[in-house]
C-alpha cells in the first residue's frame, strides 16, 4: 500500500502539517528548529536528502543531550561539577594527563574501581562528581551518594526488611560513587552492610570512593580489622588511585584569584 501524498498544499498549510504530524510523532526538536532550518536548507541550496539528514540529525542531536540529562539528575549530584573547570595549576599533585585518561570511563567499562584520596578541600569530591558526570554523558548509570547518608539507608532498609530490595537498587547502577568515606566511624552493623554493597554489586560495575583517610587510616571508620581488609581489597583491586595530597586546592585557587586581581 503506498503512502498518501498530499498535492497542492499552501505554504500554510504545509507548516500546520509539519506541526501536526511532529507533534503525533514525538519530534519536539524537528517541530522547534524545522524553520529555520527550512531556511538555510533553500538558502545553501541544499538537497532533499540533505535537509531531511539535517532534521533527523537535529533531532538524534537533542535526544541523547536530553538523556544525558536525565542520567545526571537520576545520579543526583549535589552541585554540578566539571573537569573544565578543575585547576591543575592549583593542586599540582592531581595529574591532568591521569584525570583526562579517567575522563574516557574505560575503567567504568571495565567495572573497575576508582579511589580519591587526600585531605579536606583537595578536590576529591570536584574530581568525584566531575567523573561521574563524564560517566553519566557517555551512558552510563551513575549514583552519587554520601557515605554515612547510604549506610543509614541501609540500616533503616534493614530494619524494615527492605535490604535486598535497596542493595539490588543500587547494584544496578554502572558507577556508584562515595563521596566522604572515612569522615567518622561506622559502628559495626552499618559497616558490614556497606560491605555487602560493595560485594553484592555485579562485578561489571563499579565504585568510586574519595575519602579523606589513607588505606592505613581506615581503621578509624571500620573497628572491625577484618572487615577493614576486606573492603580495602575490595576497593583497591585492580583499582585507579588518585592521591589529591594535603594542600587545600580551594585556598590555592583564592590565592591565585587574589594573585591575579593584584596584578
Amino acid at each position: 500500500m503506498s503512502a498518501q501524498r498530499h498535492h497542492g498544499l499552501t505554504e500554510q498549510a504545509a507548516d500546520t502539517a509539519i506541526d501536526q504530524a511532529c507533534r503525533m510523532l514525538r519530534l519536539p526538536t524537528i517541530r522547534g528548529q524545522f524553520p529555520d532550518l527550512a531556511e538555510a536548507a533553500k538558502r545553501d541550496q541544499m538537497s532533499y536528502k540533505g535537509f531531511l539528514a539535517e532534521l533527523l540529525l537535529a533531532e538524534c542531536d537533542d535526544r541523547a543531550r536530553r538523556r544525558s540529562e536525565r542520567r545526571i539528575k537520576a545520579a543526583a549530584f549535589p552541585r554540578e561539577k566539571s573537569l573544565r573547570a578543575f585547576d591543575f595549576d592549583a593542586n599540582p599533585n592531581v595529574d591532568a594527563a591521569t584525570i583526562n585518561t579517567l575522563a574516557t570511563c574505560e575503567w567504568v567499562r571495565k567495572g573497575q574501581p576508582l579511589c580519591l584520596i587526600g585531605d579536606s578541600g583537595t578536590g576529591k569530591s570536584h574530581l568525584l562528581i566531575a567523573l561521574g558526570t563524564e560517566a553519566a554523558m557517555k551512558g552510563y548509570r551513575v549514583r552519587y551518594t554520601l557515605a554515612t547518608k547510604l549506610v543509614n539507608e541501609l540500616v533503616e532498609a534493614a530494619d524494615e526488611r527492605l535490604l535486598t530490595k535497596t542493595i539490588a537498587r543500587y547494584g544496578r547502577v554502572d558507577l556508584l560513587c562515595i563521596d566522604e568515606l572515612g569522615y567518622m566511624e561506622l559502628d559495626r552493623r552499618g559497616a558490614e552492610l556497606l560491605f555487602q554493597v560493595l560485594t553484592e554489586r555485579e562485578e561489571k560495575n563499579s565504585v568510586a570512593i574519595a575519602s579523606n583517610e589513607s588505606f592505613g587510616g581506615w581503621t578509624k571508620t571500620f573497628s572491625d580489622p577484618r572487615l577493614c581488609t576486606a573492603i580495602v581489597d575490595r576497593l583497591t583491586f585492580d583499582a585507579a588511585i588518585i592521591e589529591t595530597g594535603t594542600d587545600s586546592y580551594r585556598l590555592a585557587q583564592t590565592r591565585a584569584r587574589a594573585g591575579a586581581t593584584a596584578g
